[in-house]
């Protein structure tokens, strides 16, 4: 397997572990959010320490005011509203079970950002192989859920 297809699984569970650990955080602090802002505050010392480390160079100004003033603020704010999301919803449906339906809603959303190019991303048409892979996903999801 390439590794990059094993960096994104890692990449998942570390999802899954970082999201079942901080909504326990929550439910000790008796707040989703507050849980979400320290996870938050520890993601941005490791990124900048990451940055301090391994930046060579910073963007020059020019490139920074190219940028559409929306990216500097969309990404993050998803992030905050998905995170604080695992966190308040976690202790009350379980791990398991919000991490397939978020699975779900990123594969789902992923296919049409895939099929249309959107935000400049490489196109990947849809095909019948695709939407089957998505109707057998959501079967899985409704077979979770049942008791």
């Amino acid at each position: 397997m390439n590794h990059l297809f094993i960096l994104a699984l890692l990449s998942g569970a570390a999802i899954a572990a970082q999201a079942g650990l901080n909504s326990q955080l929550g439910v000790l602090l008796k707040s989703p959010l507050i849980a979400a802002c320290i996870a938050f505050f520890i993601s941005v010392i490791l990124t900048l320490l990451a940055i301090v480390i391994t930046a060579r160079e910073l963007p020059p100004a020019a490139i920074l005011k190219s940028i559409p003033i929306y990216l500097w603020f969309t990404g993050g704010m998803l992030s905050a509203f998905a995170v604080s999301m695992f966190y308040y919803l976690i202790p009350k449906l379980g791990v398991g079970i919000v991490m397939t339906y978020a699975l779900t809603g990123q594969l789902i959303i992923g296919v049409v950002i895939g099929h249309y190019g959107w935000f400049g991303l490489p196109v990947k048409p849809l095909s019948p192989a695709k939407i089957s892979g998505v109707i057998v996903l959501i079967f899985g999801v409704i077979l979770m859920s049942k008791k």
